[in-house]
Order: structure tokens, then sequence, then C-alpha cells
């Protein structure tokens, strides 16, 4: 009865073990996943404002869409270094 009992022990706490294991492999994806949730969201935000039917700067500029799409690779670029120092990628 006693090694029933030893052995209940051990698989519980090899459980918890494992239990711990997958925490920590689905807090570094969740965390990858964000970062990158992030980054994406950055022209996102950049497009929907030039998205609306208000007058915005470069709106009779004949390169405009190039001036935009620069722009916002720069912040990709910025927010993937930022991300980067972070240690979130």
């Amino acid at each position: 009865m006693e090694m029933a009992s030893v052995y209940s022990s051990i698989l519980g706490e090899t459980r918890d073990a494992f239990a711990s294991i997958i925490s920590n492999n689905l807090n570094t994806i969740m965390q990858r996943l964000t970062s990158i949730t992030i980054i994406l969201a950055l022209p996102t935000m950049i497009f929907s404002l030039f998205g609306m039917n208000v007058p915005l700067p470069f709106i009779n500029q004949p390169y405009a869409i190039i001036y935009i799409l620069i722009i916002s690779i720069i912040f990709v670029i910025i927010g993937f270094i930022i991300m980067v120092k972070k240690k979130m990628f």
C-alpha cells in the first residue's frame, strides 16, 4: 500500500512538471503571436487613416502611395527592432 502511495506521489509530481513545461511553451508562443500582431497593426493603422474620406496630407501628390508605403515600412522596421531589443522575437 505504501508503494502505491509513493508511485501516486511521483506520478502527480511528474504531471505537474509536464504541465509547467507546456505552460511555459504556451507563454512563449503567445508572446511571439502578440509581437507579430503588434507589428502588423502598425501599417493597418496608417492605411486606415488614409482610407477615410477627409482631406489628408499627400492627397494631391502623384507619388502619395509610395510615401505612405515607405512610412509604413519604416514603422514596421522600428517596431521589429524594438521587439528584438526587448527579446519578444
